[in-house]
């Protein structure tokens, strides 16, 4: 057993129910190791899971956020051969905001050469969302053009710089015409504005067969615009509800088009899946952030005890990429 400090989601509520308080955590079991947590990724999950809208999945903590983190391997269960002091990242159902977490083996990811820990922290839960939903489940290929929502977002510009590794075409909505232009640099190809809604008609004016995969964390307020905007057999995959849960869709258009409609999350898939996605990732996506050809995008790093302001500066909509916490 370990004495730990951890952000504590007091009661739900506003930012200010967010408060630092001593935990334990116990040693590794088989198969297990505990790791030396020395920054966490602030997630847009975070703050949903704050207000009492996004419960953690059955065995992660119910009252410590935190979907992502880098640290160091402080302690090994029985049977496991990863080493005391090797850097690694990973995503966890939660308790990422804590000093120590315990987490699988097979789903910890060694940390890029290069790349230091706060860096680290910004990595798994964008990057391995954007892998596992653009490549892995929509087959987002070389020549394709991608739409992505809220593309200054984490998931955003690191799917943006996944389809400038594969060649495929990257358009980006933002309702900040500043945070568009900030995205040219990571591959964006093409900027719509929905400031007014729309974007549709926008994306067909550029590209008239439409987004052969479209990447949505907004949910029902887009999925009108969704099934116009995207190409016949095209893939739209949801991955966050930040417009809606319930949606009025045209199904002729579904059919006519020939649809495919996924939905994804990664935070309540179980060990297996974790673990396979994991291992894929450090052999296919790893080596690419140590040649240079991805990397995190970090607003800013915050001391942990500043989670509070954090919070509000992403519910405010103030970031481009990912705000990270440092213990």
């Amino acid at each position: 057993m370990i004495e730990a400090r951890a952000v504590v989601i007091t009661k739900p509520g506003a930012p200010e129910v967010l408060e630092i308080q001593p935990r334990t955590i116990r040693d590794p079991g088989p198969g297990e190791v505990r790791i030396a947590v020395a920054a966490a990724g602030l997630n847009r999950a975070d703050c949903i899971q704050r207000r009492g809208f996004y419960p953690a999945p059955p065995g992660a903590p119910a009252d410590i956020p935190g979907l992502e983190y880098a640290g160091t391997i402080e302690r090994v269960g029985e049977g496991v051969a990863l080493e005391v002091g090797t850097p690694v990242m990973g995503i966890t159902g939660g308790g990422g905001m804590c000093t120590h977490l315990l987490a699988h083996e097979r789903e910890v990811i060694a940390v890029p050469t290069g790349t230091s820990l706060e860096q680290a922290a910004a990595i798994p839960e964008a990057f391995m969302t954007a892998y596992d939903a653009m490549l892995l489940q929509s087959e987002l290929v070389r020549g394709e053009v991608v739409l992505i929502h809220a593309v200054a977002s984490g998931v955003g510009t690191a799917g943006l710089q996944l389809a400038a590794a594969i060649g495929a075409t990257a358009v980006g909505t933002s309702r900040s015409a500043e945070k568009l232009g900030r995205c040219a640099e990571l591959g964006l190809r093409h900027a719509i504005d929905t400031s007014g809604g729309a974007f549709a008609s926008a994306l067909k004016d550029a590209f008239p067969r439409g987004a052969d995969v479209i990447v949505d964390v907004i949910g029902a307020s887009y999925a009108a615009e969704n099934l116009a905007a995207v190409a016949s057999t095209g893939r739209i995959i949801t991955l966050g509800l930040l417009g809606g849960m319930k949606a009025e869709v045209d199904l002729g258009l579904v059919l006519r088009k020939r649809v495919t409609w996924r939905g994804s999350v990664l935070r309540a898939r179980p060990l297996e899946e974790k673990g396979v996605l994991a291992q894929r990732f450090a052999r296919e996506l790893v080596p690419l952030f140590e040649s240079g050809a991805l990397r995190p995008i970090v607003d800013e790093v915050m001391p942990m005890e500043k989670i509070v302001d954090a919070h509000r500066r992403m519910e405010a909509n103030e970031t481009f990429g990912k705000l990270v916490l440092r213990w």
